[in-house]
């Protein structure tokens, strides 16, 4: 990659690609500027020039592993290292330690230059950072697989390209915020017979201050460069805390925008790493920081609550925990169907926040293109399109990934002894990473109509757990549904239904609760997948998130404009 641009150069070299960015915005097309296929990288790629191809973004990896990772930041005390991969891979990378209160003014020391930058430098400096995290995807992927469990393909794409996505995306949102407003205006207002009152205006948008990114452990780059990116773009500094088991995707990319900005004449201080140290837990003190003025988060419920109700004096924006839905009313691809479940629950052993958990199923069966169905036929079918899926170990493991933590091989233990077991859940061995926790989904029957059952499917059970919960009628479930997303929240609903009433009154529940929805997939499309510049991820419209990635209101509130009046 060139090294040392101007800002200017870097308008001239990126602004076709955030003009493309903008245009999908608003169109909702497929496009992005990122490949997702590896071989569209290295040397022989035809994607991205002056990128890593598979090995050297290996040897890359491997580089980082035991070793002190240097990132020139002020305030380091001293050296933390926290994570374990998923895999049993030995990492052993010790990231700088820092003191908050060095650390802390440096980062809004660098913020008025920023500023005074303008907005489409700041976007163009944002696309260098993304386009130069963007050619070490090979070596990014790694980082991610081992951090978060995800396989391989599943950490190259949405670890990588998929993650750069929506980071440019935000950039297009808040650059497009910023733009809305000129940056000067001549103003006259006639007075009739006497001269016009006459004025000279400028506005600029003018940051908040310091940004802070509490990242999560299982998608650290796919949702943490929204936020990062978002607030950057919008001329704040960003300090990034990554979860203590994910630590080192996020440092890459601190170390990459740190490079990028010295470079561009900028201060390498507008991010900057927050690493801790075992049990520390600083996320509740850098929170409530007076210097901390928004906060993005990804993670459980309980500590998005708190804060919401605690960091009071940042705009605070919070994925949580929600209950995804699949209402199976009727379909007339009965196979299609089971398929499209069958791998939206397996994928990623389903740590994902997008995975269906709850599958409300008529008790009395459902009308299908192969005849009627029962309710025990159609779990026991899905259950045999689960098994059939991952019936080979290879193909499991590609799919499934590795268990991130020992809560989540505790809850699926655990959910076998809520109610009937439609299909065991098993360990898969893993010849490449002998250490790695590998485990299939649990398929747990369960009545609605017994009290005791809704202590199980009305609160998340994140992993590959899901309840086919029987319930007396298409109207009954909806209504499951609806009172579902409004007091748990949901960031997805699937639906399976070949009646037009039916499809009306889950897309009116859906609407009224704010919850996104997928109808009758059988394809490639998958309820727990969405895609940058179309598909919004949550709306920030129930309880599952405050935030939509990505959206107006996800960049607007990230800096004010100031306006500054002078006689023309």
């Amino acid at each position: 990659m060139t090294a040392g641009l101007t800002t200017a150069q870097l308008i001239e070299k990126h602004l076709p690609t955030l003009d493309q960015a903008l245009d999908a915005i608003r169109s909702r097309a497929y496009w992005s500027p990122y490949p997702e296929h590896p071989k569209a990288y290295g040397a022989d790629g035809q994607g991205v020039p002056g990128s890593l191809d598979a090995a050297e973004g290996q040897a890359a990896f491997d580089a980082l592993r035991g070793r002190r990772f240097e990132l020139d930041q002020p305030g380091t005390d001293g050296w933390s290292a926290t994570e374990s991969s998923p895999y049993g891979l030995e990492l052993g990378v010790e990231y700088p330690h820092a003191d908050i209160d060095v650390l802390l003014p440096a980062l809004r020391a660098a913020v008025p230059a920023w500023r005074e930058a303008g907005p489409k430098a700041r976007a163009a400096v944002c696309l260098e950072i993304l386009a130069r995290i963007n050619a070490r995807t090979h070596e990014i992927a790694h980082t991610v697989m081992h951090t978060s469990g995800q396989a391989f393909m599943m950490a190259f794409q949405a670890g990588g390209p998929h993650a750069q996505d929506r980071g440019l995306e935000a950039v297009a949102y808040a650059y497009a915020a910023q733009a809305a407003v000129p940056g000067s205006a001549q103003w006259s207002k006639p007075q009739g017979k006497r001269d016009p009152l006459e004025l000279k205006k400028e506005f600029t948008a003018v940051p908040r201050g310091v940004s802070l990114l509490i990242g999560c452990n299982t998608f650290p780059t796919w949702n943490g460069y929204p936020g990062l990116f978002a607030s950057l773009a919008t001329g704040n500094a960003v300090l990034v805390k990554p979860h203590p088991r994910a630590v080192l995707p996020l440092a890459l990319s601190v170390r990459i925008a740190r490079e990028v900005l010295a470079e561009a004449g900028f201060s390498p201080d507008l991010v900057a790493l927050a690493a801790e140290r075992d049990g520390e837990g600083i996320a509740k003190a850098l929170a409530v920081r007076p210097e901390i003025r928004i906060i993005d988060y990804t993670g459980s419920t309980a500590f998005g609550d708190w804060l919401e109700t605690n960091a009071r004096q940042a705009q605070v924006f919070t994925e949580k925990a929600g209950v995804n839905t699949v209402v199976v009313d009727s379909t007339d691809d009965y196979k299609g169907m089971l398929s499209n479940l069958a791998f939206s629950l397996s994928l990623y052993s389903g740590q994902m926040c997008t995975t269906p958990q709850n599958l409300l199923v008529p008790r009395e069966g459902i009308g299908t293109d192969a005849g009627h169905k029962s309710y025990d036929e159609v779990v026991a079918d899905l259950a045999t399109a689960v098994e059939k899926l991952l019936g080979d170990d290879a193909r499991a493991n590609a799919l499934l990934g590795a268990i991130v933590n020992d809560q989540v091989g505790a809850r699926i233990d655990a959910a076998a002894q809520l109610g009937e077991v439609a299909l065991a859940s098993r360990s898969v061995a893993n010849p490449d990473f002998p250490g790695a926790t590998v485990r299939t989904p649990v398929i747990v029957k369960l009545d609605g109509a017994k009290p005791d059952a809704e202590a199980a499917y009305f609160s998340e059970c994140f992993g590959p757990v899901a309840f086919a919960v029987a319930v007396d009628s298409a109207a009954d479930a909806v209504e499951l549904l609806r009172r579902t997303v409004r007091e748990k929240g949901a960031m997805t609903v699937g639906a399976y239904t070949t009646s037009p009433d039916v499809e009306r009154l889950i897309e009116e529940a859906c609407l009224e609760e704010c919850a996104q929805l997928s109808l009758n997939l059988t394809g490639g499309v998958y309820v727990n997948q969405t895609a940058a510049f179309s598909d919004f991820h949550g709306t920030g419209g129930n309880p599952a998130a405050n935030a939509a990635l990505c959206d107006g209101a996800f960049v607007a509130s990230r800096f004010r404009t100031v306006e500054v009046r002078r006689p023309a």
